[in-house]
């Protein structure tokens, strides 16, 4: 009898049963909002851009700056680029030029807000990055005037 509980014992011990690894995931990166909103931002100004055909050549560079710096967030914070967010119908371009500019300069604004804010709690090495990207914002407000 007691050399069937030895037996089974043994099993047990090597399953791991007390070595278990329970330590949690790493959160996700802080910046990793702010790649999807780049990506979010190009494609508001690429989905503009072809509802107005007369202003793509002003959207076009402010949709690839987007891009660009979606492009070097993921880079930094070690992911793969996510594929471009499906458009959402109820974010449609508006039907006149001049509103798809107020609108874009809307978006514009709230995330040059939230570029702000990343880069103030940032670490050195980020806050070049986020400055950047803080500044782009400002200048495409300017440039869908």
């Amino acid at each position: 009898m007691l050399l069937a509980l030895g037996g089974a014992a043994t099993p047990l011990t090597g399953c791991d049963l007390f070595d278990r690894d329970d330590e949690p995931a790493p959160p996700p990166d802080p910046l990793r909002p702010m790649v999807d909103e780049s990506l979010g931002l190009a494609a508001a100004h690429r989905a503009s851009a072809a509802a107005h055909p007369e202003l793509a050549d002003r959207l076009g560079p402010i949709a690839e700056a987007h891009t660009a710096h979606a492009t070097e967030l993921a880079r930094v914070i070690g992911v793969a680029l996510p594929s471009v967010p499906a458009a959402d119908p109820t974010d449609a371009p508006a039907t006149e030029p001049a509103g798809a500019l107020a609108a874009l300069r809307t978006l514009e604004k709230t995330g040059q807000r939230s570029a702000t804010v990343a880069c103030a709690s940032a670490p050195a090495e980020r806050a070049a990055l986020l400055g950047s990207i803080v500044a782009a914002r400002a200048t495409h407000q300017e440039a869908l005037k």
